[in-house]
Formats: structure tokens, sequence, C-alpha cells
């Protein structure tokens, strides 16, 4: 609660907060908000320029958004030109019916959020074969931002075990995984990446490839959170609560899970939320190298 009011009085942070829950709501429903499939191509619409979304008609009058048909010529360069068509206008609608798709893998249907029959919309342009980008954008989004999160919990959960473990052992086990931490700290991450990528067959199947490049980033990313999270488990090994745990007969292992663990949740909630951005431009750089 007192999180929720905290952002509530913070008008940054309350607008943050809403371009990200748009920008994800966006990306887990991307097959409805895309108008078109991802890979549908089409050699007509070869490096197509965004179109243009009209409100005023050819009277100077307001009128519902449209767009205007477009003709395809080539100039003395050879280069393709998109000319729109005045007379030839196509209303953009909510709710049209496109290509068919399911969400989530579950719910069928061909209801896309926004169209124009009788012609595409392009919001960001066509690619080299004719593809909408702003709909591959939607659609790739989902690996991006669902990466930045999975492969963020997946580092927290490994830091938190070998920190605590190093924290309230101490001694020879401290020793040993802190500087198992500080081998991997010392290889440069992109690198360490780039190694680990390649040491996998470079064709497998995107799942296949989605869990790897999960758990890539978790392997580099962990080391740094565990250091932290030792240091701070050595502090609260020290602490009444945890001799009282001690003397009431509880386990390592429950005293480090109920007791020393939940105490570093502060910082761990901090961490989670700075290492998205990380890991989503740890995925792009692999996706660019054409590892991704």
């Amino acid at each position: 609660m007192n999180i929720l009011k905290t952002i509530t009085h913070n008008k940054l942070a309350l607008a943050s907060l809403v371009v990200l829950g748009v920008l994800y709501t966006m990306a887990l429903f991307a097959p409805f908000f895309a108008p078109y499939h991802y890979d549908d191509d089409d050699v007509l619409t070869v490096y197509a320029p965004p179109s243009q979304i009209h409100l005023i008609d050819g009277n100077n009058r307001v009128s519902p958004p449209f767009v205007y048909r477009r003709n395809v010529s080539l100039n003395e360069y050879y280069q393709r030109v998109y000319v729109e068509d005045t007379m030839k206008s196509c209303p953009v609608k909510l709710f049209v019916r496109g290509s068919r798709y399911k969400l989530f893998g579950l719910f069928e249907s061909d209801i896309h959020f926004f169209g124009a029959p009788g012609t595409k919309v392009f919001l960001c342009g066509a690619d080299s074969r004719g593809r909408d980008i702003f709909s591959r954008i939607l659609y790739g989004a989902q690996v991006s931002l669902s990466i930045g999160i999975v492969g963020a919990l997946l580092s927290l959960g490994i830091g938190m075990v070998v920190g605590g473990i190093a924290g309230y052992a101490g001694g020879s086990v401290d020793n040993a995984l802190m500087r198992l931490c500080e081998v991997i700290m010392c290889v440069p991450a992109f690198y360490l990446m780039l190694a680990l990528r390649a040491a996998f067959p470079p064709y497998l199947r995107s799942l296949e490839v989605y869990l790897l490049i999960v758990v890539i980033l978790s392997l580099i990313g962990w080391a740094s959170i565990a250091r932290i999270i030792r240091g701070l488990s050595l502090s609260l090994r020290e602490r009444e609560f945890v001799y009282a745990a001690r003397a009431s007969g509880l386990s390592h292992v429950a005293i480090i899970t109920r007791h020393i663990l939940p105490h570093t949740f502060s910082y761990v909630l901090a961490a989670f939320f700075l290492s998205i951005p990380g890991y989503i431009g740890a995925e792009a750089a692999l996706s660019l190298l054409g590892l991704g």
C-alpha cells in the first residue's frame, strides 16, 4: 500500500507506470493490436512509407480518420515512389476483420483493433518484403519485454540464493562462492554472452532460442546481485531475531528463507526494476547480431 501511495503521489512515476502498462498490454495482446500478421508480406508494398492518416477531407471539412490508396511507380533511379490517390479514400475503422490468429494459442479470432478495409495502413511503414513494421514491433515486443522480466526474476533468484548462503555460512563457503562471482564479473559481459550463445546450435526453434537467451542473461547477471545480498546477509545473521531462530531449533535453510532473505526485499525490488532495461538491451544486441 505504501508503494502504491508513493506512485500515485508522484506524477512522473504514475505517468511511467501508465506508459509501461500500455506497452505491456499491447505486447501481450499483439495479435489483436497489430493490424497484420508479422510475416504477412506483399511485393506491392516493399519499403512503403508510413501511411498518412487524414482528418480533413477534400472539402476542408473535419472527417473521421481515413487514408488514401497509394499508387506505386518507379522514378528515374528505379526507386519505388508511393503517391496518394486522393480520389480513393478508405476509412480507418476500429475492430475490423483481418488475418486469423490465436490469442495465447487458445482463442481463435480475426478481429483486429484497427484497419482500413480496401487498403493497408502502415503506421511505421513497410520493410524490404512489404511487411508491416508496426505489427512486427508489437510481436517483437512480446519477446523483448517478457525476456526482461523473466531474465531479471531468474537472475535475482539465483543471486538471492547464492548470496544468502554465502553471507549466512561464511568461512570457506563464502570465500568459494565470492571467488566464483568475481570470476564471472571479471569477464566482459557482452563477450561472455556471445560465447555462451555460440556454444549452442545456431538453428533452434523459437521457444528454444527464447529459453536459451533467458538462461544466458541470467547466468551473466546473478553474480553482482549475489555480492550485494551476501553483504546484507553478513550483517543480518548477527541480528537478534536470527539468534532467536537458531535457539528455537530452526534449520539453516529455514533461517535463510524465512528470516534473512525477506529482509533484503527492499533492495531486491529496486534491483529487479533497474535490471529489466539491461536485459532488454542485451536481448536486442543478440538479435541484432543474428543470435537471438
